[in-house]
């Protein structure tokens, strides 16, 4: 009897085997191959590892072992139903990250054995900050979750003069810690290395400041090329492209209703650099998940 993840594995590995069979390369249907020995798929899963990541704090690590504690030894026990032995990937949400084998599960808390293997840096080589507009409704889960899978390094929410949604401070409290949530969620799907922080919401003048004392201060603007120093995507891919490892980059995006005239012109008077994202008209929720992906795109090897 198979394991739910031997099964999962091997599902995957018999739709790749189809594949492979189909162009020609996999010798076979994927059930055995033509001498009857392991067919493709079996071969497939030998090499498949589930590793699942889990998130603890710096104060739980040591050189040789790390504890997982909170809600995540309930998954590891009950959920996942893992057992001493399997790996996980953890991460102290601020940079570090390892490759565990569990030695013990209790009740409350997860024991865990450093192994000496090399884990893979998952961060983009700069910070970004995306400043986003308040947008309606839950479209700021969404932006979260897709940013942070995207490699944003902080993300702080902005009223601003055309945002519909107005935060208490009762009501922010309560939409952080459930952005948070999804962020942490979110990083743990896509093995980043952080936590991306959610940050408080900023007026527009507190987020332009903060963001004029970044590296680069994008702001993509559907009307950039009306305004002086317009360059077109060139422009775009020129001051991403031309960013340094360990730079900081800032990015201002509107809400549904956009920029006024007034915060365009703040922010350049800031030092931002208005730019275009091209010929179509994005969504507030798509314009920040195009940045990141220029980012990635231009600058991960």
């Amino acid at each position: 009897m198979y394991s739910w993840k031997t099964r999962m594995a091997k599902t995957a590995a018999t739709v790749l085997a189809g594949a492979l069979a189909l162009s020609g390369c996999g010798g076979g249907t994927g059930t055995t191959n033509a001498k009857g020995g392991p067919s493709v798929a079996d071969t497939i899963t030998a090499q498949v590892a589930v590793v699942y990541h889990f998130f603890t704090e710096t104060e739980f690590f040591t050189e040789s072992e790390a504890v997982i504690t909170g809600p995540d030894v309930n998954h590891i026990k009950n959920v996942l139903r893992m057992k001493p032995g399997e790996q996980i990937l953890l991460s102290d949400g601020k940079g570090a990250n390892c490759l565990c084998e569990i030695t013990e599960i209790e009740n409350s808390r997860v024991l865990a054995r450093i192994l000496p293997e090399l884990v893979e840096d998952t961060e983009l080589p700069v910070e970004v900050t995306l400043y986003q507009g308040l947008p309606k409704g839950d479209k700021m889960e969404f932006i979260i979750q897709k940013c942070v899978e995207l490699g944003v390094s902080r993300i702080v929410p902005v009223e601003m003069a055309r945002s519909v949604v107005k935060l208490d401070k009762k009501k922010e409290e309560a939409k952080r810690k459930r952005w948070q949530g999804i962020s942490e969620s979110a990083a743990k799907q896509s093995k980043r290395m952080i936590v991306p922080e959610i940050g408080p919401v900023l007026s527009y003048k507190e987020a332009v400041a903060e963001a004029a004392s970044m590296d680069l201060f994008l702001l993509p603007y559907e009307d950039s090329e009306s305004l002086s120093g317009a360059g077109g995507m060139e422009l775009t891919r020129s001051l991403i492209g031309g960013l340094k490892p360990g730079k900081k980059c800032a990015v201002l995006i509107g809400p549904e209703g956009g920029f006024s005239d007034g915060e365009v012109e703040a922010a350049r008077n800031a030092g931002a650099r208005t730019v275009t994202l091209g010929k179509r008209i994005l969504r507030t929720e798509t314009a920040g998940l195009f940045v990141l992906s220029a980012v990635g795109l231009l600058l991960e090897d």
